[in-house]
């Protein structure tokens, strides 16, 4: 008997009989997958527009508005060649820049951050000949820009300290938060002295503007490697994150103390003196405000939360800019930081919603800040060899702190892959850089001294540097070191995996 051979529509037929729910699942999905790009292509296509294009379109409407409003005010200041004109176009180039640079995304590594795009927008226009010959800004405008772009910064680096968190640090976290710092700065200050021959006062002036690392970076990588649970059972993420916020503030007062050492006339001493005596009125300042904004608003008024973010923004612009009109530079940056320290210190209930009102005004101004910054940097007079001993002392004194940082955390109980990557992640610069290292330049300008304004710009030079190279560098370095280096840790329980999750939730609101 010859074997029957069943023809394959029959054979179709009778698997469709014997189980129709796979076909009727077959012909729905063949349907859904065909139609995910038409799909796409349809919302991109859509009349009235959606999506990115309906995106697009409103961002240009919106800024054209912009511009238009004020040409119809100020006129020829809003026209090419005008400081408006100018200003707007550094602005806008530089949101465009900062949401470029985002989306270069590698698997596995934080996004870029978009201070980097910032900066290279203001400086292609710079030394791009056709816009920077339109592109024209009155020198007192943009410092008034950056100074209170950076007054914004600081504020919310008060805000951001945790009184409850810093009196459990324990030593470990106090040595990272401290001696990294200082031992960059003394490094950067040997090296620049010899290598660029600048006085002692402004080369440890250039040490602290290096000696900050970058929270925008550092936090946002160990929040990654916390999510994935690398590190979690030593805390190294969290040891981290806390060391890196008093890193800035140690970088930021040890600047503002040789600023105002850098423009006193007088003796060694006198300096030295009248440094610390910036330092002390600063501090004496910051107290006086911040415990004047305890009670001021009172808790009885209308528009709390929003008064109290207006104060402190209030404030810490004054500082800044009142600083420097009454000749003590160095003082307005601390009265900033304690003000805010000590207001968020009071206001433990709305200080999280105080903080994302201030950060809506960084937003703001960081365009500006960092934007004007690169726009400052011209090619043209940039030498060769200025370059190569910038990248030179960043280089030397970068790894002295790497050292100098495996040492310190040496019996703490960390293995050698641990310690090795606790010191590769306090590489990264940037926005301390950005914010603080325009501030020497601008001073030497409102004090008419051709001298001191090349050593102010050799700072400027070497902070800009450093953001391009280790801004990059070092997020990639702890995006692929962690998972080498630190042991990773599976949290038991749904209480602790619940815990962990609200912990990151809560981090990544913050940064």
């Amino acid at each position: 008997m010859k074997n029957k051979v069943i023809p394959m529509y029959q054979t179709t037929q009778e698997s469709s009989l014997l189980d129709p729910n796979d076909v009727g699942e077959k012909q729905l999905e063949e349907p859904l997958a065909e139609s995910k790009t038409p799909g796409r292509w349809r919302k991109i296509c859509a009349c009235p527009p959606q999506g990115i294009v309906a995106l697009i379109v409103t961002s240009v409407v919106a800024a054209s508005l912009v511009w238009g409003v004020c040409w119809s005010v100020t006129g020829k200041e809003s026209l090419p060649g005008g400081n408006l004109f100018g200003l707007l176009f550094i602005f806008f180039s530089s949101v465009i820049g900062g949401k470029v640079i985002v989306l270069i995304k590698v698997p596995g590594l934080p996004p870029m951050p978009p201070l980097l795009g910032m900066l290279l927008a203001g400086f292609l226009i710079r030394n791009i000949p056709l816009i920077s010959n339109i592109v024209q800004i009155n020198a007192k405008w943009g410092i008034s820009l950056r100074n209170m772009a950076l007054s914004i910064i600081l504020a919310l680096a008060g805000l951001g300290l945790d009184p409850k968190a810093l009196n459990k640090l324990k030593a470990v976290c106090l040595r990272l938060s401290f001696m990294p710092c200082v031992i960059e700065a003394c490094s950067a200050a040997v090296v620049s002295h010899f290598l660029m021959h600048l006085p002692w006062v402004w080369g440890f002036m250039l040490g602290f503007v290096l000696g900050a690392v970058s929270p925008a970076i550092v936090v946002l990588s160990m929040l990654l490697l916390k999510e994935k649970k690398y590190g979690v059972d030593k805390g190294i993420p969290t040891l981290l994150i806390a060391a890196s916020s008093c890193d800035d503030i140690v970088a930021i007062t040890g600047f503002n103390t040789f600023l105002g050492m850098a423009f006193s006339s007088g003796s060694t001493l006198h300096s030295l003196l009248r440094g610390l005596l910036e330092v002390a009125m600063g501090t004496a300042a910051g107290c006086f405000l911040g415990i004047f904004i305890w009670y001021f608003p009172s808790k009885d008024q209308e528009l709390l939360v929003l008064k109290r973010a207006f104060f402190v923004i209030g404030i810490s612009m004054f500082s800044l800019l009142g600083s420097k009109y009454f000749g003590f530079p160095g003082s307005g940056g601390l009265c900033t930081i304690v003000s805010a320290f000590l207001g968020g210190f009071a206001w433990s209930e709305e200080k999280r919603k105080i903080e994302e009102i201030v950060k809506i005004a960084w937003q703001v101004f960081q365009p500006f800040l960092f934007g004007l910054i690169g726009a400052e940097i011209s090619v043209v007079n940039l030498k060769p060899e200025t370059v190569g001993l910038c990248l030179g002392t960043v280089g030397l004194s970068l790894i002295v702190r790497v050292s100098g940082t495996f040492l310190l955390v040496s019996g703490s109980g960390f293995s050698f892959k641990e310690k090795i990557f606790i010191s590769l992640a306090w590489i990264p610069k940037g926005t301390v850089q950005a914010a603080i290292g325009s501030i020497a330049l601008d001073t030497a300008r409102d004090h008419h001294d051709k001298k001191l304004e090349q050593y102010g710009m050799l700072i400027l030079t070497a902070a800009f540097l450093a953001i391009l190279v280790t801004a990059p560098t070092g997020a990639i370095l702890i995006g692929l070191t962690g998972p080498k280096l630190l042991h990773k840790t599976d949290i038991d329980g749904e209480g602790g995996l619940e815990r962990e999750t609200s912990e990151l939730t809560a981090m990544e609101k913050r940064y």
